[in-house]
């Protein structure tokens, strides 16, 4: 390691983001396994005046460097919703990247404290890059394979500085992984058993999204998720600005046969969405969509689909919570979801992210596939300023 100094300094300008995004580039020379996101949705998700993300939220960001040369960095952000929703002064860091150097990493953290500290947050939060809703986490077992779409990735010695730092566990996240294989067709069939009468009468349904009605169906699909999730550990709900952005992004990857209602006696009442895991059609591209990578993507897109899915988004209204109707509609959901997925050639399909507290959807995904993924978000207490 080198003697000299670790500089911490804010990013300012489009030629600074540009240095902020190239920095895992560095970090990750060495990992197979890696992903390089799509520099113009980095851009995107970076970009205060385009992010819907802060127009309730305020953030920052800083590069690392020794020597000139940039060796981490990391963001600092306030989401006021959350504030309001859990009342915890919780504040975020995020975006996390560095060289293994206990250095850089005492250097990054303490800015983004101090910037937390000084707006009166009482409790450092991460990594959120940038929301609850964006990746999140630290990977802390299952380096052996890429990350799916919208799934972080990390080196093994993050958590292990982070710790060092004083943060402690704040909450572990899952992944689950169902293969085409006969557990997961033995989920299948018990679901179908066990809802069977229930089918039979009329009262439970199924519909697939309406691709003429797109936008409409992604939006209440979303408005059962704010009411679904209300009351889980460190949620926020999706704005009206945020879902449009979302339903926006996923409109090019989403097929119609990746989202599925649950009716109950005519309306819908839970919903489930998996996607094609994007990663593996741009994984050769190193974030580059320009000037050739637009045209092979939207070549794979059409004629070489992905082989592996995610299931991003799933949720019941809170009138059944905790209700064996509950268990049996999100149940069959996901079920119907990785029989599409099979029929469309998909070979896995990960569900991700389960909180460790929620113990109903940790054992509806033990019992259709394997736990393959955990990741960690840390905490820390800061001083006040």
């Amino acid at each position: 390691m080198s003697a000299a100094p670790v500089v911490v300094s804010p990013v300012v300008g489009s030629r600074d983001f540009g240095r902020f995004i190239d920095v895992p580039y560095r970090i990750y020379r060495d990992d197979p396994h890696w992903v390089a996101p799509l520099r113009m949705e980095m851009r995107k998700l970076f970009d205060v005046k385009k992010n819907p993300f802060f127009e309730h939220a305020e953030g920052a960001f800083w590069i690392a460097t020794r020597d000139g040369v940039p060796v981490g960095r990391i963001s600092a952000q306030i989401n006021r919703l959350h504030l309001e929703l859990h009342k915890d002064g919780a504040g975020n860091f995020g975006c996390l990247e560095a060289i293994d150097d206990p250095e850089v990493f005492r250097a990054l953290l303490a800015q983004a404290e101090s910037w937390l500290a000084a707006r009166g947050m009482t409790k450092a939060l991460g990594p959120y890059t940038v929301s609850v809703n964006d990746e999140i986490g630290v990977l802390v077992d299952g380096f052996d394979t890429p990350p799916n779409l919208q799934m972080a990735h990390s080196p093994r010695y993050y958590g292990p500085r982070l710790e060092e730092r004083g943060y402690g566990k704040a909450m572990d996240l899952y992944a689950f992984t169902a293969t085409d294989g006969p557990k997961a067709q033995t989920f299948i069939d018990r679901v179908e058993r066990t809802l069977g009468k229930l089918k039979s009468e009329g009262r439970l349904t199924t519909r697939r999204l309406d691709p003429k009605r797109f936008k409409q169906d992604m939006r209440l699909a979303l408005s059962i998720y704010n009411d679904a999730w209300r009351d889980n550990w460190g949620f926020v709900p999706v704005t009206e600005a945020e879902a449009e952005q979302l339903i926006e992004s996923l409109s090019m990857i989403l097929k119609p046969e990746g989202v599925v209602f649950g009716l109950l006696d005519g309306k819908e009442e839970a919903f489930a969405v998996g996607v094609g895991n994007l990663n593996e059609m741009i994984a050769d591209l190193k974030g580059k969509l320009f000037p050739f990578g637009f045209v092979k993507l939207l070549w794979r897109l059409k004629m070489r689909p992905a082989k592996t899915a995610r299931i991003m988004l799933a949720g019941v209204k809170r009138d059944y919570r905790n209700s064996p109707l509950s268990a049996a509609l999100i149940s069959l959901l996901v079920g119907e979801v990785i029989k599409s997925g099979r029929k469309l050639g998909i070979e896995s399909v990960e569900m991700s992210w389960v909180l460790e507290n929620n113990i109903p959807s940790l054992a509806l995904c033990r019992s259709a596939g394997e736990l393959t993924k955990t990741y960690r978000l840390y905490e820390k207490a800061l001083p006040s300023a």
